[in-house]
């Protein structure tokens, strides 16, 4: 069965080195999203002196990002690989580090288009 591996860090500055530590393991395809969080939203808010509801796009031009978030999904034998590359690049034993990330995994029943990465047929 297929996983979908999420990682969400801080270190913005090393989320396309995961996507490519994943690829090179087995990743079919792998997804970087630039994404807030919203603890860093509200305090941001609070010293620029802006709502944070009311302009929140505002304030999300003016800042920088804050998160990484990487996605792929996998056969279930790779999950165990791609966290230990994504701790490998993040430079942590775990990602039990406050500050380092946060990853999870979820079952998926089916994917549709998915091509594997060996052989480049449809899965």
């Amino acid at each position: 069965m297929s996983k979908l591996v999420m990682l969400i860090t801080t270190h913005v500055e090393k989320g396309l080195a995961v996507a490519e530590a994943w690829e090179a393991a087995g990743a079919p395809g792998v997804t970087l999203i630039d994404s807030y969080g919203l603890h860093h939203l509200r305090e941001r808010s609070k010293s620029l002196e802006i709502p944070l509801f009311v302009s929140m796009a505002r304030l999300m031009r003016q800042i920088e990002q804050t998160n990484q978030t990487i996605l792929a999904v996998v056969d279930d034998d790779l999950v165990d690989k791609m966290i230990d590359e994504a701790c490998r690049v993040l430079g942590t034993d775990s990602l039990d580090s406050e500050g380092d990330g946060v990853a999870f995994v979820l079952p998926v029943d089916r994917t549709i288009g998915m091509r594997t990465r060996r052989t480049g047929s449809a899965k």
